[in-house]
């Protein structure tokens, strides 16, 4: 009986051995992970309530929740026209519920732009991107007019460049999201901004973290140095503001976040905790940032984009039916919608970046031993307790 126990164990562990090593080596057939059907997944969860359950867990939960479904939604619209009239709709009702009254809630009404530049930067972005699929009445180029003047006029009457998310409280990857919403006004409409945009990236030369040489996580209350969780995000829209600072700032991050697993919270040789906007850390590692970073390292043409998505589809145990594809058995919504955004990611604004350097695949070598390892180990047992057992009498 144990001998058939061990067989059976063996089996299924060369069976995870073998799936494994496909998602890690053979050409990904869907590069972007099914999104198409994670986003089906999505709608139905929050619809359900996902986006208020997001909400108990950290402060933007709901708010994030629905506008990365809504870019997500564009991203595949822009990527394939046939979509582009669902993806409007679909945008258009994640933009309906930013705008609602629970989509406004935890943010202040006082502060310019209207509920911050958190709220502000990020609608505004969703508001372009509904215009770039090129399925928008007049009333919609209104309001992305009115509001990027709106955001324009804080920037160019404040003394800092980055504006206040909360009352008294900033964060800079908030102001560089605002920013490519400029910029995104600008290619799609008519040039308007580009000095403030110009402007803001000179200021933002002048305050960067000086043990990193990048943009700060946050400056208001108080100044803290660079960290993956905002700076996966400050490189996903940095490249639609300013190509060339966008790749020298890249190339920095990753060198200094960027590990043999995943991507660290703090600079190699900083040691922190985590908080509500890394989430926990496992051996320094953020999951969230982790997630980012594959779509900061799709709009920079990073190799890396195809490295964090293939760990990805390892590590997350994707279940994917006809018409949905969730990952962790689909108990994290916004994780799931961290990663629909993150692997579909392209820029819009800006033209596709050079290449990276490929490099070697030596990632897949420690990978590739913990999968068969376990395997190997149990057909050995199988074969040792083969050759003890006893044979019978005659």
């Amino acid at each position: 009986m144990l001998r058939k126990l061990l067989i059976g164990v063996a089996v299924i562990a060369t069976l995870v051995a073998g799936v494994g090593t496909a998602r890690l080596v053979l050409p990904r057939s869907d590069p972007t992970g099914g999104v198409v059907k994670q986003l089906t997944f999505l709608r139905a969860e929050i619809e359900g309530g996902a986006d208020h359950a997001a909400q108990k867990q950290f402060p933007e939960g709901y708010f994030f929740l629905n506008v990365l479904y809504g870019l997500t939604w564009v991203q595949v619209g822009l990527a394939d026209p046939e979509r582009s009239v669902d993806a409007a709709t679909e945008a258009r009702w994640a933009l309906n519920r930013l705008e609602s009254p629970d989509g406004t809630a935890v943010f202040d009404a006082a502060l310019r732009p209207r509920y911050g530049i958190f709220h502000a930067g990020w609608t505004n972005w969703l508001r372009g991107g509904l215009i770039a699929l090129q399925h928008s009445d007049a009333a919609e180029f209104d309001e992305f007019t009115s509001s990027s003047v709106e955001i324009a006029t804080a920037f160019r009457t404040a003394k800092t460049p980055y504006l206040e998310a909360y009352p008294g409280q900033a964060w800079p990857v908030d102001s560089a999201v605002a920013i490519a919403s400029l910029r995104l006004y600008d290619d799609l409409v008519a040039p308007r901004f580009g000095r403030i945009a110009t402007n803001w990236v000179a200021a933002v030369k002048t305050k960067l973290d000086r043990g990193t040489g990048l943009i700060p996580h946050q400056v208001a209350p108080v100044t803290t140095g660079a960290r993956a969780s905002s700076q996966s995000i400050i490189q996903r829209f940095l490249v639609e503001i300013d190509p060339v600072f966008s790749r020298a700032q890249y190339e920095i991050f990753r060198d200094r976040f960027v590990g043999g697993i995943g991507v660290r919270e703090y600079p190699k040789g900083v040691a922190g905790t985590g908080d509500v906007d890394s989430g926990p850390l496992i051996l320094g590692v953020s999951l969230s940032a982790t997630v980012v970073t594959m779509g900061a390292a799709r709009v920079q043409h990073d190799p890396l984009a195809d490295r964090l998505g293939r760990e990805g589809d390892l590590l997350g145990l994707p279940i994917s039916g006809l018409k949905t594809k969730r990952y962790m058995f689909g108990a994290l919504p916004i994780g799931d919608a961290f990663l629909a955004w993150s692997a579909s990611a392209r820029p819009i604004v800006a033209g596709d970046q050079p290449e990276l350097d490929r490099g070697s695949g030596w990632w897949r070598g420690p990978w590739l031993l913990v999968l068969w390892l376990p395997a190997l180990i149990l057909w050995c047992l199988v074969r040792f307790r083969r050759r003890r057992r006893p044979r019978r009498a005659h």
